[in-house]
């Protein structure tokens, strides 16, 4: 694969799950920090690459820029399809895009640094209010995925899927906020394995340069 350079935050839960990917799938790269505490996404520079400003974005070679994590992680399974992250049945593989959305779609866009800010900024909730609605989010879509896993190391059955990929930042976020884990057991003791696994040590966000 043509050089790869990868336009990320250290703690950004999206950026996270591309890094996964790549360490699974072995590919080389750059990582190239958008300090986004610093508002270094609303750059010039940066947001004539990528209108959204946000992050990951992901170059390999002469290509254009690619964006939005969960396309990426498709792009990556098609393009360098060992090992497979998607199963081959269509129905399990719609099941395992249902996980990897229920994280990436419903509980992370609710949850971004932009949205909170957005909160205090805009709307005055206190840092207390703030923490409330991120716990709230959590525990709703963490409740229904607790219930949809089918695995004991992985969320799909025994084998590693893009679903486990999603999973572990979105868990790395909650521990982080403090939210109570304790009625998702089984999220706990998946995300618990999979951190032990060295593509995801390798991608965790303290190991980052600019942590």
């Amino acid at each position: 694969m043509a050089s790869v350079r990868l336009y990320e935050y250290w703690r950004s839960s999206a950026a996270f799950r591309v890094r996964i990917a790549l360490h699974l799938k072995g590919v080389d790269y750059t990582a190239i920090p958008v300090d986004l505490v610093a508002n270094a996404q609303s750059s010039d520079e940066y947001l004539q690459q990528n209108p959204q400003g946000l992050v990951p974005a992901l170059a390999a070679g002469q290509g254009p820029l690619l964006t939005q994590s969960i396309a990426i992680l498709e792009w990556l399974e098609e393009t360098r399809p060992e090992p497979p992250l998607l199963p081959r049945d269509p129905v399990e593989r719609c099941r395992v895009r249902a996980m990897m959305q229920s994280i990436a779609c419903d509980i992370h866009p609710l949850n971004n640094l932009r949205v909170q800010r957005y909160l205090v900024d805009e709307l005055g909730v206190s840092e207390a209010d703030k923490l409330g609605w991120y716990h709230h989010w959590i525990a709703q879509g963490f409740g229904a995925l607790e219930q949809q896993v089918t695995g004991v190391q992985y969320c799909f059955g025994e084998r590693l899927t893009l679903a486990d990929v999603c999973l572990v930042p979105q868990m790395y976020n909650a521990r982080r906020f403090q939210q109570d884990l304790a009625p998702y057991p089984k999220l706990v003791a998946i995300a618990d394995y999979l951190e032990q696994l060295p593509a995801f040590a390798a991608a965790a966000p303290q190991g980052n340069a600019d942590a």
